[in-house]
This record gives structure tokens, C-alpha cells and sequence, in this order.
């Protein structure tokens, strides 16, 4: 910052979960999450905070990823569509072994019952303490004109 010290956050920075998610996978994967159904349950005193959340087809869910242990975050992991993809840097990717453990994931909202949001969709194992909800909006999530490196474009079948 020109003229001034540059602006350095405090340390630690901590949150309290709002909810945790429930659903049937136990372990971390790559993929395969788009027909997996979860329970995000908000703790009770937060219940009223979903009101009219019915009305979004999707919802950005942000969550802790608190059983990647930190002796397993890289700062590089090997990804990529090529034969043998090389190490890229861990913020170009989607790998959940991250400087800090934290998932982002847009699911799609199936259904609201008290403090209780059913989705689909999520990649987020059974246990996951959730941090945040926001609803998805088109118009300020999605950006038409994105690009993206060949190395990460699936290839078609």
C-alpha cells in the first residue's frame, strides 16, 4: 500500500457453525456428488433465518472441511485432464487439501422443514459443520463469459 504498512488480518480468526450437514457419504472424494441428497441442520436459535429460502432453486452452502488434517494440505496437487497431469497450485483447483479447510458448493434446494434444508448436490461429507447460506443469484453468481484452462475442462466421453 503506498505510503502505509499494508493491512495484515488478525490471527486466529474463528467462526461458529451454524449447522452441520447429514447425508450418507463418510469419506472425502473426487467427484460423484450431483445425486447426493443432504440434510443441512441449523442449530434451532437460527431456524428463522431460512425463512423464504424456499423460493431459490439453489443455495451457496459454505462449510469447514474439519477432517482434512493439516499434515495432508499442500500448497501443490497433481490435477488435470492430460495422461499425466502435472502438480498445479492448490488454489487453481477444487481439492479439499487447502491452506484453510474451507468448501464452497452451489446444491440445489429440494425442500425446507423448520431448521432443517434438504439439498442436492452439496459435496460436503456427513458431519461437515456448515458456516454459511446464501442463496445462489444468477445475476451476481453466474458469469456467462468464464474461461477455463484447458487442463481443467472434463473431457467428453
Amino acid at each position: 500500500m503506498p505510503g502505509g504498512k499494508p493491512y495484515i488480518p488478525r490471527e486466529p480468526i474463528s467462526y461458529r457453525a451454524i449447522g452441520v450437514v447429514r447425508n450418507r457419504v463418510n469419506q472425502f472424494r473426487p467427484d460423484g456428488w450431483a445425486e447426493v441428497k443432504s440434510d443441512i441442520i441449523l442449530r434451532d436459535d437460527l431456524a428463522e433465518a431460512l425463512d423464504a429460502i424456499e423460493g431459490f432453486s439453489h443455495v451457496m452452502v459454505v462449510f469447514d472441511l474439519d477432517r482434512v488434517p493439516e499434515a495432508v494440505r499442500r500448497l501443490r496437487v497433481t490435477v488435470g485432464n492430460e495422461e499425466i497431469p502435472p502438480e498445479r497450485g492448490v488454489l487453481a483447483t477444487r481439492s479439499q487439501l487447502r491452506p484453510n479447510p474451507i468448501g464452497v458448493s452451489v446444491a440445489a434446494v429440494l425442500h425446507r422443514r423448520q431448521a432443517v434444508l434438504r439439498v442436492k448436490g452439496l459435496d460436503a461429507i456427513n458431519g461437515s459443520p456448515v458456516l454459511d447460506i446464501k442463496p445462489y443469484l444468477p445475476e451476481y453468481d453466474a458469469v456467462p463469459e468464464a474461461t477455463l484452462p484447458s487442463w481443467a475442462v472434463r473431457p467428453v466421453d
